[in-house]
């Protein structure tokens, strides 16, 4: 595993507003500090830039792993999971008003599930901080 610098650490964190860029919790209502994640991973070519990098929650982190991609359980194909760099979150994903994040794409739907954005302790996690106005306009 290779360094990260704390001023690139710092430009990662700034850049995502200290918000997971794959579930969107921010770093201040989780109980651990976000991490910064490489996008792709060290052992698949991805480089320790600005671009390969972003801010994950440890959760996120943890279940992403070095997973680039996984079959989509509706069309049964490889997919690539979401790109924070590249994809847009809205194009894959809806909040819906009970926590859930819905996915609407095959990119959406191998991502929400290889890290488990629907899982109950989080779905719980994100309806109650939308009852404090602290999610679902940020998304």
């Amino acid at each position: 595993m290779t360094y990260i610098p704390e001023s690139l650490r710092q430009q990662v964190t700034e850049r995502a507003k200290g918000r997971c860029e794959y579930c969107y919790l921010h770093q201040d209502d989780t109980y651990f500090s976000h991490e910064i994640d490489h996008i792709y991973a060290e052992k698949h070519g991805g480089g320790t830039i600005g671009e390969n990098l972003c801010l994950a929650c440890a959760d996120c982190n943890r279940y992403k792993g070095s997973d680039l991609c996984s079959v989509d359980p509706q069309t049964n194909t490889v997919i690539s999971l979401y790109h924070p760099r590249r994809d847009q979150w809205h194009e894959h994903f809806r909040l819906l008003d009970t926590g859930i994040i819905e996915p609407l794409t095959g990119t959406g739907r191998v991502t929400e599930r290889v890290l488990r954005f629907n899982r109950v302790d989080l779905v719980a996690e994100c309806a109650r901080l939308m009852t404090l106005g602290k999610y679902e306009n940020l998304i």
